[in-house]
């Protein structure tokens, strides 16, 4: 590991954070809304910050190998949610766990939020918040294709992006830095687009630009307390159910099918169809469970409002059409344990992620075949290509790890004080990156104190990268020579 490096590149980090500083400068100069010094006054510490990491080491090689990722990765969405923190601080005079959990989970893409009185905050603060969940998203995607295959435990792998060990030496090759800006752009046509939706649909141009940075990337933050409910538009509702589900298919998916101008390549991608299933499933189940109940007065209303929720629930966007925490029988539940299930592989969605399930049930199946045909040798496959060995091990590795990481984290909720619902609630939308929890945290995390804040922040950066991540850090081997 070279820390010249790691800290030269941090640096860079440092200093493309205070270039996104410049948009709500100049929405803030533009609407006149007050906080120009303030957001300027974050733009230099950023910058000076940058500066002082870039420039003891500006001569030193740029080449980033796998052990020197792993840390540059961990310091740096951690140093970004920190980082990010400053604006809220200085604008909205936040306390720093408020400030810190609202830019984590901007970063994160988890969309969960502190803040209230939306509606009467300046456009300058509104947009920056709208801004770090795109940034975020792009960010996800560069980290599913570059760094995540390193880790092995069942993601990209499959797509064939680069797969060197988590300890070897190995840098990141140009195809991959090739790929991932391809992908992004990709994610950029895809920004611009719903944008222009969304302004068609009838929004303003401040609302559109706003929604399409949060709904691309799966982060759910609105300008408005009341989410997409405020425009009450079954048409703005119908466009951010799509986007919302593109961003829940993986953008290695979107970029294979448009370069060769295929669009049934969707459909020959297993994980992308079971993707569709479950969300065909689900909607029809808590359509279903609506109507019977009567919750909304026609079924068409109850389509409505199903659709929409479960959309937002399985691609962990977070935005609110209704308070599904109140609704009948399991449905609760239910939309809380698709949020488990989460998108696709490099989607900008959080959750536990399709494949991953996919895998895992087709492990059980091979073993309930072997305890009819002992002597049997099946393998698992996915789109016709063997899933390798270590792939499963990582797989099965990783629930493990899931499950483990959701127990500290609910003990040390519940030990702060909150009952089992509303723990239960939060560490599954944090550790998620869904947003909306049950309980006392339904709709914000106002109530919360905060050193839960806190934690759930951490809880949201493990979520985001996929919680090996910290811990291959935390592991002794990984600083031994």
């Amino acid at each position: 590991m070279r820390l010249g490096v790691i800290v030269r590149t941090l640096g860079v980090l440092f200093l493309l954070f205070s270039a996104t500083l410049l948009p709500p400068i100049a929405i803030s100069f533009f609407y006149g809304d007050g906080e120009l010094e303030r957001f300027s006054i974050a733009f230099g510490i950023s910058l000076l910050l940058g500066v002082a990491f870039w420039l003891p080491f500006y001569k030193r090689s740029a080449h980033i190998r796998s052990r020197d990722g792993f840390v540059i990765v961990g310091l740096m969405w951690s140093a970004m949610s920190v980082l990010g923190a400053v604006p809220f601080m200085l604008a909205l005079d936040a306390s720093f766990a408020d400030a810190f959990f609202e830019s984590a989970s901007g970063y994160t893409t988890t969309g969960a939020t502190v803040f209230v009185g939306l509606d009467q905050m300046s456009e300058s603060i509104l947009f920056y918040r709208q801004e770090i969940q795109w940034l975020g998203g792009i960010g996800v995607i560069v980290l599913a294709i570059a760094l995540l295959p390193m880790l092995g435990i069942g993601g990209m792998q499959l797509y064939k992006a680069e797969t060197p060990g988590a300890f070897k030496d190995e840098r990141i090759t140009p195809r991959i830095t090739r790929t991932a800006r391809n992908v992004c752009g990709v994610y950029i046509l895809l920004t611009a687009i719903c944008a222009l939706c969304y302004w068609l649909a009838g929004m303003s141009v401040f609302d559109a630009v706003g929604h399409s940075f949060s709904t691309l990337s799966t982060g759910g933050y609105s300008p408005h307390d009341a989410s997409i409910a405020y425009f009450n538009s079954p048409l703005i509702e119908a466009v951010a159910i799509v986007f919302m589900l593109i961003g829940g298919i993986s953008f290695n998916a979107h970029f294979v099918a448009w370069r060769t101008l295929q669009l049934q390549r969707y459909g020959q991608d297993s994980q992308t169809r079971v993707f569709a299933i479950i969300v065909i499933v689900a909607t029809v189940a808590t359509t279903a469970v609506l109507a019977g109940t009567a919750a909304y007065p026609t079924v068409t209303e109850s389509l409505r409002y199903g659709l929409f929720e479960v959309a937002t629930a399985i691609t962990t966007t977070g935005f609110s059409l209704a308070d599904f925490s109140l609704w009948p029988l399991a449905l609760p539940v239910l939309l809380t344990f698709i949020g488990f299930i989460g998108g696709c592989a490099g989607s900008t969605s959080g959750g536990i992620k399709v494949i991953r399930f996919m895998i895992l049930g087709k492990q059980a199946g091979v073993h309930v075949h072997r305890l009819i045909h002992p002597q049997a040798i099946r393998r698992i496959k996915i789109d016709g290509h063997v899933v390798p060995d270590s792939v499963i091990e990582g797989v099965g590795g990783f629930f493990a790890i899931y499950v483990g990481a959701f127990v500290v984290f609910m003990t040390l909720a519940m030990m702060d004080g909150m009952d089992q619902v509303s723990a239960f609630g939060a560490v599954a939308a944090c550790l998620n990156n869904v947003g909306p929890g049950l309980g006392a945290v339904a709709n914000n995390f106002l109530t919360v104190s905060d050193q839960s804040k806190i934690v759930f922040a951490v809880a949201m950066l493990f979520g985001r990268l996929e919680i090996f991540t910290f811990l291959v850090l935390l592991t002794p081997a990984f600083w031994k020579r």
